[in-house]
């Protein structure tokens, strides 16, 4: 079979399509046949190893010194189920699945090992290009949204980088929690973010919304261009500020700055848990969340998506397709 390695860090030209050996499932595993897969912005941080400041060393610890200890990125799987280890009864050969591999990586191949309690049954009418685009941007928001900031109905809830994949799901996610939303992000993609449910958007070139004279219960950045002291006047007392992305020196002095500035400042990495994947799914069915697709790529051309995702233009999520899917609309 094929996969996509970082045999080191670097611009997406590192990464090269290999053969490798067909994989045999242990015990609780499945190997699954890839539909589709996407391609992140965690992707590329890790291949391009540009992280938030003060994490290269937590980096290189984690993933590899001089490349990553697993070369096969990606966590997104949708596709048929090809091979079962023992001790999988509930999944068969032909089902067709959609779930994540989290830290273990390993999605941008053409087949995937997966421990069998990680995947759930692909919703019907929900497409493989579309089930791949779910994981990435929708799990972070859920766990920011729900879990960091509680964010409640009547919430006043501002999103920066709302046209991209975590962002599009923030705004998407906050309305269904009854919050009205307003949307950071370029001119060219403000009908769309408003089309995702934002009562408002911002054009980043040309407004600043610390002087829109509104204040929110919530900010979440989902790009890291925000610190406490700039959020500060644009929050309530006691407002909630949600860094997706930031430097480690944010996250240790996340407390002290809560209490300088009088505001929360909130941090951490989502989890990818099953059965919020289940229930996000759960929602798409009923129309209150679609996963944004910016752009999809032939497996073939996943260094291409890789430069997309470098070049700060991505809108959504970027869907690698395989084989007979890639022909097809997604």
């Amino acid at each position: 079979m094929r996969a996509a390695i970082v045999t080191r860090y670097g611009p997406p030209a590192v990464l090269r399509i290999v053969e490798i050996p067909a994989m045999v499932p242990r015990r609780g595993e499945v190997i699954v046949r890839q539909c589709a897969t996407s391609v992140s912005a965690g992707d590329a941080r890790i291949r391009g190893a540009r992280i938030p400041r003060g994490f290269g060393l937590i980096l290189r610890v984690v993933f590899g010194w001089n490349r990553p200890r697993q070369p096969v990125l990606g966590i997104a799987v949708a596709g048929v189920v090809a091979r079962i280890g023992a001790g999988v009864t509930d999944l068969a050969p032909g089902d067709r699945v959609m779930g994540t591999t989290a830290m273990a990586m390993g999605a941008h191949a053409e087949e995937v090992a997966i421990k069998a309690n990680r995947l759930l049954p692909l919703p019907a009418g929900l497409s493989m290009a579309a089930a791949a685009a779910l994981p990435f941007g929708a799990l972070t928001a859920l766990f920011f949204l729900r879990d960091r900031a509680r964010v409640a109905a009547g919430d006043r809830v501002l999103v920066i980088g709302a046209s991209g994949a975590v962002g599009a799901a923030m705004v998407q996610l906050a309305v269904h929690m009854g919050a009205k939303v307003t949307a950071v992000c370029s001119g060219p993609n403000a009908a769309l973010v408003r089309g995702l449910g934002a009562t408002r958007v911002i054009d980043y070139r040309t407004e600043d919304f610390r002087a829109m004279g509104e204040r929110q219960d919530v900010i979440v950045d989902c790009v890291g261009k925000t610190t406490a002291p700039d959020a500060q006047a644009a929050l309530v007392p006691g407002g909630r500020l949600c860094l997706v992305v930031a430097p480690l020196v944010a996250i240790l002095t996340a407390g002290w700055q809560s209490r300088r500035n009088g505001i929360r400042v909130l941090t951490g990495t989502g989890g990818e848990a099953p059965a919020d994947l289940a229930a996000l799914a759960g929602l798409v069915a009923t129309g209150a969340l679609s996963p944004l697709i910016g752009a999809t790529f032939p497996f073939d051309q996943i260094a291409e998506a890789h430069t997309l995702c470098d070049s700060g233009r991505k809108i959504g999520n970027t869907v690698i397709l395989f084989g007979e899917v890639a022909q097809t609309p997604a």
